[in-house]
């Protein structure tokens, strides 16, 4: 797997993972429980995460959609 975004925002996050739900991407938030332990401050990110072979498409999905991402 490969992390395709990381934020500290649940909208975003959101987001992104139905626009990669809608086009038969499959994806897998991580550390979705340790951001609960800051206390909801965004202190910690949480990655959102693609298989290897997807992960081209879903880069150009999510910048098609205005998100920066990191390389």
């Amino acid at each position: 797997m490969k992390q395709l975004l990381r934020s500290t925002n649940p909208a975003d996050l959101a987001y992104a993972r139905a626009l990669l739900e809608g086009e038969d991407i499959a994806c897998f938030e991580l550390d979705v429980h340790m951001s609960v332990l800051d206390g909801s401050l965004g202190i910690l990110p949480r990655r959102l995460m693609v298989i290897d072979r997807d992960l081209f498409r879903a880069r150009a999905l999510l910048r098609e959609a205005g998100f920066e991402l990191e390389e």
